[in-house]
């Protein structure tokens, strides 16, 4: 596949096309079409193959290709149908592609005479080559030969096998009328067993093998044909495309008046079991004339007559009943023929309707009354009693006389249309089995020492709608499938190794599986059927539905809606089931599979048609034991299986092929609308692989297919060579015969029996040996050079045989010499056998004894003694060992010391197992105590933990109550503050309107005291009342001053006067102090008063600093320095505390412990964590109103631990009540619940070194750490 060279890449539609490859892949080739340049497209590796050279060049045989690949097989193919060479080699496989129209002097007496005798690949590819072959081959080798013709519905299996006969009749016949017979009795045939497909328009609905039987002279003296599996389906129904079979079509055209009026005729859409189907004749413009306008269809005049260039029904009616008296049928025959055909029609033609009564059942239709009688009339049967039997069965029951009694059930219409159809079954089919059997008796004889078979059945089907026929069909074909990779592939695999060629093992894929899937005993298909057939009430779906629950894990068997097909996607697991065969899937539709596989009639029809006035309808079923069956089974429906019939004739055929030489026609169907000069490259190559022709190329291009033994070859060319040459032995003959020619030794292969040959080389040898006598007299000169240099050789083998000979002597020589060392040495190993083995007993008893001072080092009591013991033991088994080496000792006396150290050491170990067990026995009571007393403790835990949690509980309840208590005053005390603050503000308002007055009234005084002294001035006078007004004035300057008036003061209320004086009085102006000396005061300070000052001026201060860091924080901020949660936080904002005093809080405090938890998120994982994984928890200790320590527990980092003093600017500045903690339900925890989470994150190391440092303010956590430190 060098770069510009052709290939051939896959093609969808031709099946491969011509291109160059363009690049290469992994796994894929990149191609470029010869006819679209330019464009590209991809194909795997495994499916482009090398072309040849010259891609129109084509060869009569495969094999002569310098590739071979199947690419280069349907190239071969194609351009040789374009020619109109329809036959080709693959080795000794014959393909016959069927042309569709008539190929010239194909098939004529001079082609037959031309290849009479001539051995294959000689002339170009032919059937008659074949023929001929096989004939050649049972001649030669005394054996049987069978002719396998296979292939798809319409490839040509039927034309080829006539073809067949008629060379073998005509070249090889005796010259009596029974070769006419053999040919003439094949139209017969298929008129009755052939009809109209889609796919064909002469397909064979049924199998058959002839057998042309040859004498001990080979001339053919008789015939026999067996056949199998009649589509009896087809008799009832058919699809719109497809017709009947050929006869009733036949009849109906070709019949005379007389014949006509006497099976009262008509135009083939007047009868049921035609006109559901196609109803056109086959005719060419000429015959079609002939057939008269009453006996045409309406269809068959609308769109007149079907072509086909070897159908003519009007003719082939007169060339059959021609054929019928060739073979010995006479008149009355024929008519018996056509009269059993023509009742069959009639028979259709029957319609039912129900009664209308109470009892249910049916009659027959009086417009039907005409069409019962002609049936009758035509089957020799009484019109009553058929008429009987078709609407009613019978029923025999063993109770009620010697013969029983007989029930009469009637049927329903279903029934009763069941039992028409049924009965025109087993009719046609019985008259098919005569036809087949008086085919047989026209060419009878008396003995036959081999014979030539050829098969041809129906090839692998596959429709939209598949049924029991196809199920049953594709099964022949998996058998014969198998049959053919067996003869060809396997056992030519086997033949070269046995013959030790050497050639490389071809794989190819075996179906056994598949068959064991239809055939396998109990489980297999056919035998499910069987057993469904037999129950009382058989169904399709049940049948369908034990195959696939037995099958469930099989590869070949699935169910249809993993079907490729929309069509049978659709149906229902219980309507069917899919087989993958070595053709590809098929999908059958289970529908009437029970009733097909049932070949068998109800006892009232069977009686019926036995009891026949009718002698020819009579006998048709003489033979059949179904009617004892019935009668033996007392009323039960009788079952003759109708797949287990097929199956054991199809074995009995395989073993008829595999005792016969086989040959092999793989018949191949060019396109799918059967037309001449249409070549459908994909679906050719579809066919070539589904015959295994793929797998013989594999196995040609590295095998042998041509082979003959060495005594024929001698016998064959014994003639031309001269009394020398023929005094050698065959395979010396052979040898000597091909080193002279100087054949090239790739060409040819030596067996153990038989020489093999590569394709196409056996026929140049051939050639060259039958040449003109000088050539013969050039070869026998190189003959007697190769014979002289061979016995030179063998005089030089011999020397150095003899020379060997005298290697070998001086080995022999020296094999004896070690011979007799090892005797001696034997001699002496037996001799002290008994001290040796006895010394290595002892010594393995030594080693135990190292196992004996462990177990005394394990022991804790009579350690000392039991050592003692071991050492003497051991003392002992070294003087055996030393008494042994010293003394001659028998075995006896050996094994009796032995025996008894090994006693010893027994009971020493027995006594070592006791005083351990003891020991183990006080070790186990003691653990056990120990246990006793770990569950005692474990209760008392458990116990105290139990207390514990009930103490717990007890407490979260008081807190629980506690915290409702508190809320309850919370709610009082703003209700109160409400009212107090109410009547403030109208106090307030009060006595800022006396202020009013009073003002005004100072000023009336003052400007009245102006004009009076304006007044005295003027009139120079003194007031002398001005010491009184002054003193009035001061006195009301004073009560002006105070900030409640005296009048007012007195309807002030208690409440009232005491909030106005905590809020205008301070004890304490803290102001003005400093930070650092506010902390230390709290520190150190003991005055409560001042300390509660000072902790309430310290919060002030860092709510003030935090509000200010707050307000002018960073933009981007994501609030790592929270000093609160911000639920706390946003609480505090929303809720402010109402002002109360620092002492008024430590009293009301108390200084109560209280323990809060609640989780928080930081504000900046609220949008990055939308389901809170990166939650903690905030802890808190309040001592009093202020926070003591504080907790913050991560899940993603180190918790961070808090203490009052140390860390004020990172801890919660909200006093309790500003926090809301105490309003949140739950968030109040227990003490030990605080204290426990606080040792665990190192709390107290932290609160001890800020202790030691004097960082932590007083609280009451440092107390209580430094009272237990100290």
């Amino acid at each position: 596949m060098e770069d510009g060279k052709p290939v051939w890449a896959p093609h969808p539609t031709d099946g491969f096309q011509l291109g160059t490859i363009v690049d290469i892949g992994a796994d894929a080739l990149t191609i470029e079409p010869l006819n679209q340049k330019g464009k590209t497209f991809l194909a795997p590796m495994s499916q482009v193959f090398p072309a040849e050279d010259d891609v129109n060049k084509h060869v009569d045989d495969n094999c002569s290709l310098m590739y071979l690949n199947e690419a280069t097989l349907l190239n071969n193919v194609r351009i040789r149908y374009s020619k109109d060479h329809i036959y080709t080699y693959v080795a000794n496989i014959l393909i016959a592609v069927n042309p569709y129209y008539d190929v010239p002097k194909l098939y004529g007496p001079d082609a037959i005479k031309s290849y009479q005798g001539k051995s294959l690949g000689t002339l170009p590819p032919h059937v008659y080559a074949i023929a001929d072959k096989a004939y050649r081959d049972m001649k030669v080798l005394k054996m049987s030969q069978s002719i396998i013709v296979s292939g798809e519905s319409g490839a040509g299996k039927t034309e080829n096998t006539k073809f067949v006969l008629r060379y073998l009749t005509t070249t090889y016949g005796s010259g009596q009328d029974i070769d006419e017979r053999i040919v003439e009795a094949n139209p017969l045939l298929e008129a009755f067993g052939n009809a109209k497909t889609v796919r064909n328009n002469n397909s064979s609905r049924f199998g058959k093998f002839v057998e042309i039987h040859f004498n001990d002279k080979n001339a053919v003296v008789g015939g026999f044909v067996s056949h199998y599996l009649l589509e009896k389906s087809r008799i009832c129904m058919q699809s719109n495309e497809e017709r009947n079979y050929h006869i009733f079509y036949r009849l109906c055209a070709g019949a005379s008046e007389d014949l006509k009026k006497t099976l009262h005729l008509d135009s083939p859409d007047n009868f049921r079991y035609l006109n559901r189907g196609c109803t056109r004749y086959f005719a060419s413009k000429d015959s079609d004339k002939q057939i008269l306008q009453s006996r045409k269809s309406p269809e068959h005049v609308k769109a007149g007559a079907l072509r086909d260039p070897l159908l003519d029904d009007h003719g082939d009616f007169s060339r059959m009943c021609v054929a019928m008296k060739k073979i010995g049928l006479n008149d009355a025959e024929k008519l018996d023929l056509f009269r059993v055909v023509a009742g069959v029609l009639h028979l259709g033609n029957i319609d039912f309707e129900e009664t209308g009564s109470s009892s249910g059942g049916c009659i027959i239709k009086k417009q039907s009354d005409q069409t019962l009688k002609f049936c009758a009339e035509l089957l020799g049967l009484d019109q009553d009693d058929l008429r009987v039997s078709l609407t009613a069965r019978v029923m025999l029951t063993t109770a009620g006389g010697a013969k029983g009694t007989v029930i009469k059930v009637p049927l329903k219409v279903e029934q009763a249309n069941s039992a028409r159809d049924a009965l025109a079954k087993a009719v046609y089919s019985r008259l098919f089995d005569h036809v087949v059997k008086r085919v047989n008796q026209c060419f009878p004889f008396q003995a036959s020492s081999n014979f030539i078979g050829v098969l041809d059945i129906a090839g692998f089907e596959y429709f939209e709608h598949n049924s029991f026929e196809q199920f049953c069909i594709n099964y022949c074909n998996e058998k014969l499938q198998q049959f053919f990779n067996e003869r060809i592939l396997k056992e030519e695999q086997e033949l070269y190794q046995k013959e030790g060629l050497g050639v490389n093992e071809v794989h190819y894929v075996d179906n056994q599986d598949c068959i064991d899937l239809v055939e396998a005993k109990l489980v297999g298909i056919l035998d499910i059927l069987d057993e469904e057939n037999r129950l009382p009430q058989p169904s399709d779906q049940h049948f369908t539905l034990a195959v696939q629950t037995k099958h469930k894990d099989h590869f070949r068997l699935t169910v249809p809606r993993k079907s490729k097909l929309a069509i049978h996607r659709n149906l229902r697991d219980d309507e069917g089931f899919m087989i993958r065969h070595f053709a590809g899937a098929v999908c059958y539709e289970t529908a009437r599979f029970v009733e097909k596989n049932n070949d068998a009639l109800h006892m009232s029809l069977e009686s019926l048609v036995c009891e026949s006035k009718d002698k020819f309808v009579r006998e048709l079923f003489e033979n059949s034991s179904t009617f004892k069956d019935s009668k033996q089974k007392a009323g039960k429906l009788s079952f003759i299986s109708v797949g287990n019939k097929f199956k054991t004739q199809l074995n009995l055929l395989l073993e008829k092929l595999r005792s016969t030489g086989s040959s092999f026609i793989r018949c191949v169907k060019p396109n799918l609308k059967m037309v001449s000069h249409q070549f459908e490259g994909a679906l050719i190559l579809s066919q070539l692989q589904c015959s295994g022709m793929v797998s013989v190329l594999d196995l040609m291009q590295g095998g042998f297919p041509s082979r003959a033994p060495f005594h024929e070859l001698y016998n064959m060319y014994k003639a031309y060579m001269p009394e020398k040459l023929t005094r050698l032995n065959p395979r010396l003959f052979c040898k000597a015969l091909f080193k002279a020619l100087g054949l090239n030794d790739k060409d040819f292969k030596f067996g153990l029996t038989k020489v093999f040959f590569r394709p196409g080389k056996f026929a140049e040898f051939d050639q060259i040996m039958k040449s003109d006598p000088e050539h013969l007299a050039e070869l026998l000169k190189k003959v007697n050079k190769w014979l002289l240099c061979s016995r030179w050789k063998k005089v030089q083998w011999c020397c150095l045989s003899v020379i060997k000979l005298r290697n070998k002597m001086r080995y022999r020589a020296l094999a004896c010499i070690k011979i007799q060392k090892t005797v001696r040495m034997w001699l002496c190993k037996k001799k002290h056998k008994p001290r040796i083995e006895g010394l290595v007993k002892v010594q393995k008893l030594k080693k135990h004894m190292e196992r004996f001072n462990e177990v005394v080092n394990g022991l804790k009591e009579g350690k000392q003694e039991m050592a003692k013991q071991v050492g003497e033991l051991a003392r002992a088994v070294d003087a055996l060992s030393a008494k042994i080496k010293a003394t001659v000792m028998t075995w006896k006396q050996i094994d009796s010391e032995y025996q008894g150290l090994v006693k010893r050491s027994e009971q020493l170990l027995a006594s070592m197992q006791k005083k351990k067990r003891e020991e183990e026995e006080t070790e186990r009571l003691k653990h056990i105590e120990e246990e006793m007393q770990k569950e005692r403790r474990r209760r008392d835990e458990e116990e105290q933990r139990r207390k514990q949690e009930e103490e717990d509980r007890r407490l979260k309840a008081e807190m629980e109550v506690k915290r409702k208590q508190e809320e309850e005053d919370r709610k009082k005390r703003k209700e109160e503050e409400k009212f107090i603050q109410a009547e403030l503000e109208a106090q307030l308002a009060l006595e800022r309107e006396e202020q009013v007055q009073r003002a005004t009234m100072l000023e009336q005084e003052r400007r009245d005291r102006e004009l009076a002294m304006r007044i005295a001035q003027s009139e120079a006078e003194l007031v002398s009342e001005e010491g009184q007004g002054d003193a009035g004035l001061r006195s009301d300057d004073f009560f002006s001053g105070l900030p409640i008036s005296s009048s007012s003061a007195k309807v002030m209320g208690p409440q009232v006067q005491a909030t106005k004086a905590a809020a205008g009085v301070k004890k304490y102006d803290l102001s003005k102090w400093k930070y650092a000396e506010l902390r230390d005061v709290i520190n150190t300070s003991c005055d409560i008063d001042l300390l509660a000052a000072c902790r309430e001026e310290f919060h002030r201060r860092l709510k003030v600093y935090h509000a200010w860091k707050s307000k002018n924080k960073k933009q981007n901020d994501d609030g790592s320095d929270m000093r609160a949660p911000k639920s706390i936080t946003d609480y505090a904002e929303q809720n402010p505390a109402p002002p109360t005093t620092a002492q008024h809080q430590e009293v009301a405090m108390n200084r109560q412990q209280r323990y809060f938890r609640i989780p928080f998120i930081r504000p900046a994982d609220q949008y990055k964590d939308p389901q809170n994984k990166k939650k903690g928890w905030w802890y808190a200790h309040f001592d009093g109103p202020w926070i003591a320590r504080q907790m913050e527990l991560h899940p993603d980092k180190q918790p961070i631990v808090l203490v009052a003093g140390k860390d004020d600017m990172e801890m919660c500045e909200l006093s309790l009540e500003e926090t809301g903690l105490t309003r949140k339900r739950g968030a109040e925890i227990l003490p030990r619940q605080f204290e426990e989470i606080w040792e665990r994150c190192d709390g107290i190391q932290y609160l001890k070194k800020a202790i030691e440092n004097k960082q932590a303010r007083p609280t009451y956590a440092t107390a209580m750490l430094q009272s237990l430190l100290k």
